[in-house]
């Protein structure tokens, strides 16, 4: 077990995978470290492996929101006294050490080309990184949970995309 793990991501929304993940670094380590990556627009930056990432529409919520929606899954999880939550600058990894040590272990999902580009991205700015196995064909995605949020039809499906906390700060 090591003492460190990390969980980044955009997180517009967090949703069940991505509380998921932070479960199996919990698994693994004593004390887990979400990032928030592009906590505010001037940090997105266009990536060859991903149209959409810095576009406004595909950042909906602010670091504030999000850090709320988080606070919450993680507090109706049980979770709280194992979790820190801070931001990351993904686009500049000389400052990364400031924000988690390096001395942790990132935890990736991979399901695209943006993954794999992120592994790279944090093994060759120092992390260690665990990559974690994937069991569906088609991934959870939060463009999903974001188009499904702005339907005007009553249609509440998109609860259950999200841990409880998550649904409550949404949609109080």
């Amino acid at each position: 077990m090591t003492s460190l793990a990390a969980v980044t991501g955009r997180f517009q929304p967090f949703h069940v995978a991505h509380l998921e993940l932070v479960q199996i670094a919990l698994a693994s380590a004593d004390r887990v470290v979400i990032g928030i990556t592009n906590p505010d627009p001037q940090s997105r930056r266009a990536h060859p492996d991903s149209s959409h990432r810095h576009l406004p529409e595909a950042n909906p919520f602010t670091y504030y929101q999000r850090y709320r929606m988080i606070g919450a899954a993680i507090e109706r999880a049980g979770l709280q006294r194992r979790v820190d939550i801070v931001a990351f600058p993904l686009e500049t990894p000389d400052v990364w050490e400031h924000y988690i040590p390096l001395t942790a272990v990132q935890f990736v999902r991979v399901y695209t080309s943006w993954e794999v580009a992120k592994v790279d991205r944090l093994r060759a700015g120092g992390y260690r990184v665990e990559e974690v196995a994937h069991e569906v064909a088609q991934p959870l995605r939060s463009t999903d949970i974001r188009e499904a949020l702005g339907i005007d039809s009553g249609d509440m499906q998109w609860r259950e995309l999200v841990p409880p906390g998550v649904a409550e700060v949404l949609a109080p």
